[in-house]
């Protein structure tokens, strides 16, 4: 039997459980996905545990992204994202970390036909959220402008992004008449009903990701809504970057449809 699991600490409220046990049970594999809780000083010792007891898989949650990048060999998305959240075992050589948060998103897109090719897009967080969307969004080929309340931090990940600008959050109604995509990649809409982007700066031409994925239907989404633009809301990319990284450590393809449902039945 495979062993897959979650790192992280608390990893309790964790939806990954649910949804890859319905990916196995679809599939009819012999696994099982674990949860682990190990102490900030103890990372090290429970990924090189994990390898040297035949552990096929690990997803990576806070506190431990930006600590597993050094303890792994990291791909090149998850390096210049700056933070691991997959782990692969299955290699001879050390274990390979990878980001799925970025393919997570552009894959949510994808699912509501949004083309990002081309795209001009805006990011609302500069955080680990917004690193990963930002870098993938512009490995897809999109122009990407970073706001951010904290203006310097929008500059500084904006360097780093190809075809990126940053700034200011006070911007945002002038960069979001121009954009074809936005995404909020902060917590603002989680535990308020509040929104980082006034609704009179929405339209219709927009294509609209809320990473928060509690509540499902944010206040941001429901103005998205209203003014016409496509919405996608947070689960999907919680969706897909799982998807992702069972395609990872399986190489099969993954039964989307039993993984969203399982996901949804627990929002």
């Amino acid at each position: 039997m495979d062993v897959y699991g979650l790192l992280g600490n608390p990893v309790g409220h964790s939806l990954s459980p649910p949804m890859h046990e319905a990916a196995y049970d679809e599939l009819g594999l012999e696994a099982r996905y674990v949860t682990f809780e190990p102490e900030r000083e103890e990372i090290d010792d429970a990924i090189r545990g994990a390898d040297a007891l035949g552990i096929a898989g690990l997803n990576v949650t806070i506190p431990f992204k930006q600590d597993a990048l050094e303890i792994v060999a990291p791909e090149d998305l998850a390096t210049r994202i700056g933070a691991v959240n997959t782990i692969d075992f299955s290699g001879s050589g050390p274990p390979t970390g990878y980001n799925t948060d970025a393919v997570g998103a552009l894959r949510a897109f994808r699912d509501h036909d949004v083309e990002i090719d081309g795209a001009r897009a805006v990011v609302v967080g500069a955080g680990g959220a917004g690193r990963a969307v930002a870098f993938g969004l512009a490995d897809a080929g999109a122009t990407v402008a970073i706001a951010n309340r904290t203006e310097p931090k929008a500059h500084d990940l904006a360097d780093e992004v190809p075809r990126a600008t940053g700034h200011r959050l006070a911007d945002i109604e002038q960069l979001v008449a121009g954009a074809d995509v936005l995404v909020n990649a902060t917590s603002v809409g989680m535990e308020e009903d509040a929104t980082p982007v006034p609704a009179d700066a929405l339209h219709g031409d927009l294509a609209v990701l809320d990473a928060v994925y509690r509540p499902l239907e944010t206040r941001l989404l429901r103005d998205a809504a209203d003014a016409g633009a496509t919405t996608v809301d947070g689960a999907w990319m919680l969706l897909y970057q799982g998807v992702e990284a069972f395609e990872i450590w399986t190489d099969r393809d993954a039964p989307v449809d039993a993984m969203n449902e399982a996901l949804r039945s627990r929002l």
